[in-house]
């Protein structure tokens, strides 16, 4: 249900926004714990919004980190960034790159030129998977 009041507002606000941290972790199925506050990164106006017992909380940031076209890659940077560079095990890597598979050539070749270079690594993978 937040999700889609977050999405509402995104575009009630013709703002556009990624799921950050621990969300995206949950929606690519790398972590069973659903967060109790989303935080959308957004380059709308930041605030907070109270659903239920539930905050949602947008967070301001670079446009930059918004430019990314494919759902998945716009999550697998966002889940890369919240596990760090050192604590991604092989089968959380693997399971990204499964996600990353499902998206169009173009697309994933879009959104890794936009990860910083640590992901552009991990996520190449996936290209390089999908042109065997």
């Amino acid at each position: 249900m937040q999700e889609e009041v977050a999405e509402a507002i995104a575009k009630r606000d013709k703002v556009r926004t990624v799921p950050s941290g621990s969300y995206a972790l949950n929606a690519l199925g790398l972590s069973t714990q659903i967060p109790m506050k989303i935080v959308p990164l957004t380059d709308g106006s930041p605030r907070e919004i109270k659903v239920g017992r539930r905050t949602i909380k947008f967070k301001k940031v670079s446009p930059k980190n918004l430019l990314a076209k494919g759902k998945v890659s716009r999550l697998a940077i966002q889940a890369l960034k919240e596990l760090g560079k050192e604590n991604i095990s092989e089968h959380e890597e693997k399971m990204i790159l499964k996600m990353l598979h499902t998206e169009d050539k173009a697309t994933l070749k879009q959104g890794i030129a936009l990860a910083p270079v640590w992901i552009q690594k991990i996520m190449s993978k996936a290209l390089h998977d999908v042109e065997k």
